[in-house]
């Protein structure tokens, strides 16, 4: 079993590391964000343990860019942050467990066993597709699927959805996604924002579906609860 394990603390990574490998787990280290982004991403993982708080990316983002793929790697997290919003958003941004620090080694010991017994719960996207629950995005041919559909999108549309995929649960203001999609130069009347965002819900959700893309109104959209 190999475990990736991202930390800042090297007065917790060593002797952690130490203790995995006793329990004949394979572990790599990594003490910043973006390190352990591009580990998670290259490598196959049974279980990712994160800490919340990291140089250049946080755990979060890791967490949140991993399930984008669609990869159902389980992860826990390690963090200081413990009052209920910040599980919450743990859990939202896809981790399965959470462990406040401090906490006793035994126990972190007993949740990495239960989340590696637990069977993942997502199907892995296709490679260089984007994924999200049930939605596929192949951007390169800008085709989405869902539930057996295959879903045919316009340049802007699948650069809409991209981008939302990329970052699930979260709240992307207009600004964000003009900046993104557009660019500064190229801002549109605001409501053109709206209008792609119609058109690319109605594609993306027929009649029975669940919602995917949320208004959050005033303030921008959400791909996902």
């Amino acid at each position: 079993m190999q475990i990736l394990l991202v930390d800042d603390e090297a007065a917790l990574t060593a002797p952690l590391s130490r203790l995995l490998q006793r329990q004949g787990y394979s572990v790599d280290v990594a003490t910043d964000g973006e390190t352990g982004l591009n580990l998670a991403l290259n490598n196959n993982y049974d279980l990712l343990i994160l800490d919340w708080m990291l140089p250049q990316i946080s755990g979060l983002g890791i967490c949140q860019e991993v399930r984008s793929r669609g990869d159902a790697t389980p992860v826990l997290f390690l963090t200081a942050k413990d009052t209920l919003d910040d599980r919450v958003a743990g859990l939202d941004a896809g981790a399965d467990d959470y462990l406040v620090k401090p906490f006793e080694l035994r126990e972190l010991l007993a949740r990495v066993r239960a989340l590696l017994r637990r069977p993942p719960t997502l199907e892995a996207a296709p490679p260089g597709q984007l994924q999200f629950e049930d939605l596929t995005l192949d951007e390169a041919n800008q085709i989405a699927r869902r539930c057996d559909r295959m879903i045919e999108l316009s340049e802007k549309e699948t650069q809409l959805l991209a981008y939302l995929i990329r970052q699930p649960n979260q709240l992307l203001t207009h600004d964000q996604i003009y900046q993104a999609i557009w660019g500064e130069k190229g801002k549109p009347h605001s409501n053109v924002l709206a209008a792609q965002m119609r058109l690319l819900r109605r594609k993306i959700q027929q009649s029975g579906e669940a919602p995917l893309i949320h208004t959050v109104y005033g303030k921008g959209y959400r791909l996902g609860l």
